[in-house]
């Protein structure tokens, strides 16, 4: 009997971008989504905490947990106040690397927050890899959307 190539497990790289607009300025959605450790507005988010002394800004180490149990360390790799950070995750997610940015832009009267991520896998099936890109692009957009709800 022959495996179809959706069957096997092999590393898989993706991009995932997702934006919304929020009627609030710049500088008020910037105190939000800067203060890294207080991340209230994620979606099944436990607790944050910090790891390291900073607690914004490059080389900012947080743990996240979430309420399904799970646990992911992030180390903050770049930063522009009142524009963008990213950030890596090392361990807790399926992957074997993961590099994001959230990023802010004046849209008129309101602001653009923007996340957007490049991830490789650990081996997966091409289903369990399209498995893994919805449940990430849910958490990006209901994520986003708490964060509008909270500033508007």
């Amino acid at each position: 009997m022959t495996k179809n190539n959706s069957e096997y497990a092999i590393n898989h790289n993706a991009n995932l971008k997702k934006s919304i607009i929020i009627n609030a300025p710049p500088k008020k959605i910037w105190r939000k989504i800067s203060d890294v450790v207080n991340l209230d507005w994620l979606v099944g988010m436990k607790k944050c905490v910090s790891k390291s002394r900073n607690k914004s800004g490059i080389g900012t180490h947080r743990r996240l947990e979430f309420d399904d149990g799970s646990i992911i360390n992030e180390y903050i790799v770049s930063w522009e106040d009142e524009h963008y950070f990213s950030y890596i995750a090392v361990d807790g997610l399926p992957l074997r690397g993961y590099h994001a940015t959230i990023s802010l832009t004046a849209y008129n009267q309101k602001s653009k927050v923007t996340w957007e991520s490049y991830f490789n896998t650990e081996e997966m099936t091409q289903i369990e890899f399209r498995e893994f890109c919805l449940f990430l692009e849910s958490f990006y957009k209901n994520s986003l959307e708490n964060l509008k709800k909270l500033l508007e």
